[in-house]
């Protein structure tokens, strides 16, 4: 047994309870209404990580043979997931409660969010004509019975789910050859010693409808009334599934969400001779969509035949299901404040905070001259970082500049320090950039990066094996009157302006 110190708490349970702090600022009523919405959306995300990385790699513990206890809370992984679900399950109702409370008050201030049975004739009217021009003609609908395999469903995706009734199909009468055709394939599969049903058949007496969101739709339709009345597009399609699935009667319809395991191991397979480091990280990245599912989430509770059918076709536990009223993917919320005029907007969310820039450093003279004369300390994101990016788009076009060399974990996705730093390659300077490709989710922007630096003529180093590198460092080497000079930048936080 691992002595546990009276004075710590386990890690886990420790965010869970920094997450709900990040939901009560959604319940403050000292906040502004669209503010509080945001901080749900951001306890949203913050969740959605937490069970694809550490509740993921919590799973991958539990299966080890050898036992690993927490040494702060002598907690075994198993014990530790216990424990997270079971806060989590207590998390889920006050989440909903917060998101119900606030969808009222935006209502009062005519920021209307709707459902089926909130919706005007007129309203209505709109819908049906954008769903024909913007939404149906995209959808794929796929079957799932005992002849149509059960689908993969992707990480963090969102899927209609649809009890589906045969009956009222006709059903078509065989023909002689066609039993016997059929007699014969069920002889050979036996001979062959095949299984009937397997993991990836379809569904034994089951008939489901499955439809993806399509990736071209906008999530928020925008429909007439006064002030901004919209509505999910997961919810319209809800609507339309009689239709979509004319030649069925619709039992029941549900929205679900699966996340998955997204704790990769970088490091596994990268010692196969002669595989370049990025393409390594390419394919590493393509089994995160296809990992093993640790939550299933469902706007309404599922049907007994549904939900066994889905826990058996994901390999989940029953405790594993979360049933919540609030939209599955909250990353809708922060474009809405966009949707509205200057002036409610205003009244809506705080005062949009501007970096200032730093007072040590004179904005009309050479930040190098001025760091060469003094150390400098700056504070992000309270102070900007343009002073840090004028001092790169300087160094590229000074002669006396020899050599650049940097650290990157994060980067912007439209990035002026990496301009800076093809600038100076592209002028002849040695650029040396340490790109980290493990920074976990942005892996597929660091790659891209890490191609276009090296393209323009920077050298591109990767991380050590078995560690991350997380420092933010920059070297400057300059040779002024025949001496070497050196300007050096260490931080925090990132690279990314």
């Amino acid at each position: 047994d691992v002595a546990k110190p009276p004075y710590m708490q386990n890690r886990e349970l420790s965010w869970l309870d920094f997450n709900k702090r990040v939901l009560d600022q959604g319940a403050d009523p000292t906040v502004p209404l669209l503010e509080r919405l945001n901080f749900i959306s951001i306890f949203w995300s913050n969740l959605q990580e937490f069970f694809m990385v550490r509740v993921g790699s919590l799973t991958d513990l539990a299966l080890l043979k050898k036992s690993i206890v927490d040494p702060k809370s002598g907690m075994t992984p198993a014990e530790q997931l216990d424990a997270v679900y079971a806060r989590c399950h207590e998390l889920y109702p006050y989440y909903e409660e917060t998101f119900e409370n606030l969808r009222g008050l935006l209502a009062q201030e005519n920021i209307c969010q709707l459902r089926k049975d909130d919706l005007t004739d007129e309203q209505l009217v709109a819908l049906d004509d954008y769903m024909a021009d913007n939404v149906l003609p995209f959808l794929s609908p796929q079957i799932v019975n005992a002849r149509h395999p059960f689908p993969h469903l992707e990480n963090g995706g969102l899927y209609i789910v649809v009890r589906l009734d045969e009956q009222a199909a006709p059903k078509q009468k065989k023909t002689k050859e066609e039993k016997a055709r059929a007699k014969a394939e069920k002889a050979e599969r036996a001979e062959k010693g095949e299984r009937k049903q397997s993991k990836n058949l379809g569904a034994e007496g089951v008939t489901l409808g499955i439809i993806p969101l399509p990736r071209q739709t906008d999530r928020v339709i925008a429909l007439p009334g006064e002030g901004l009345s919209f509505m999910l597009v997961e919810h319209a399609i809800e609507m339309w599934v009689p239709e979509i699935f004319s030649m069925y009667t619709v039992k029941h319809t549900n929205i679900v969400c699966v996340t998955r395991n997204a704790d990769l191991d970088a490091t596994e397979g990268a010692e196969e001779q002669g595989e370049d480091y990025r393409e390594h990280m390419k394919r590493i990245l393509k089994k995160r969509s296809r990992l093993a599912p640790v939550r299933l989430e469902s706007e309404r509770p599922l049907s007994r035949t549904v939900k066994k059918l889905l826990l058996d076709k994901l390999g989940l536990a029953e405790h594993q299901i979360f049933v919540t009223k609030v939209p599955l993917n909250m990353g809708y919320t922060w474009g809405l404040g966009a949707r509205l005029t200057p002036e409610r907007r205003a009244a809506l969310t705080q005062k949009p905070f501007a970096p200032q820039w730093p007072a040590c450093l004179d904005r009309n003279r050479s930040i190098i001259e001025q760091v060469s004369e003094r150390e400098v300390l700056l504070s992000y994101p309270y102070q900007s970082m343009d002073a840090f990016v004028r001092l790169l788009h300087e160094a590229a076009n000074d002669p006396a500049v020899i050599s650049i060399k940097i650290t990157l974990y994060r980067l912007a996705s439209q990035s002026h320090l990496a301009e800076a730093l093809i600038a100076a390659a592209e002028n002849g300077k040695e650029v040396v950039a340490l790109v980290e490709l493990r920074a976990r989710f942005d892996e597929e922007n660091n790659i891209g990066w890490s191609r276009v630096l090296e393209q323009a003529g920077c050298r591109v180093i990767y991380g050590l094996d078995g560690l991350k590198v997380h420092s933010k460092l920059l070297l400057i080497t300059r040779m002024h009157n025949e001496q070497v000079e050196y300007i050096t930048q260490v931080g925090t936080g990132n690279y990314n302006e």
